[in-house]
């Protein structure tokens, strides 16, 4: 049986759990960072996650059963949480044209201004960060997208909009070299995307 990684006399001997547990840490910083962001708004946290998703991604994508996927929530979930947007007056329901259970979801003037004031809930986190080499902010990338990689292929994580899990995306030289097919062209690490909006997943 694999040791824990939470075992602390395995950990201290392990980088690779020392990684794991860091990475749970900045987990839970991202929890706190939300949670003080919707105790001031009045909002679950998310209702937050909801609203900044709103503000930033495309009709197609602003539709109960894509939030469900992408949260990893049920329906009923997100239904919930968008009655209570729809309440506050955050956010309007467009019913679709072709089929009337199924509608889109705007936000309005007032959910815009929140979702803007919402999506910088992650500056302390952005901080250290900016303050690396650049070389370690491409390895950091890289590494970090190799990781969900793995987890969206094992199920854990649903939905990835990611250059590697597109099916535009290409690579060769093990991995250093990559190749966009819908823009064709060739990308540096740097130019990688973590959620893109001409994003097919791979079938």
């Amino acid at each position: 049986m694999s040791k824990s990684d939470f075992d602390l006399k395995h950990q201290n001997q392990s980088i690779e759990s020392k990684i794991v547990a860091s990475l749970e840490r900045i987990s839970q910083a991202f929890r706190v960072l939300l949670w003080r962001e919707s105790k001031e708004y009045s909002l679950s946290p998310i209702q937050v996650q909801l609203l900044i998703f709103l503000l930033h991604h495309s009709e197609e994508k602003r539709k109960i059963s894509y939030l469900a996927d992408e949260f990893n929530m049920t329906k009923a979930t997100i239904s919930d949480s968008i009655k209570v947007l729809e309440k506050k007056k955050l956010i309007t329901k467009e019913p679709e044209p072709n089929d009337s259970r199924s509608y889109v979801i705007h936000l309005t003037s007032e959910g815009s201004k929140t979702a803007q004031e919402n999506s910088l809930f992650t500056n302390e986190i952005r901080t250290p960060i900016d303050m690396l080499s650049a070389d370690d902010k491409e390895n950091l990338l890289l590494s970090l997208l190799n990781i969900i990689r793995h987890l969206n292929r094992t199920g854990v994580i649903t939905i990835q909009r990611m250059c590697m899990t597109c099916k535009h995306y290409e690579t060769t030289d093990n991995g250093k070299q990559h190749f966009c097919k819908l823009l064709n062209q060739k990308l540096l690490n740097t130019e990688l995307r973590t959620d893109c909006p001409e994003h097919e997943m791979v079938e």
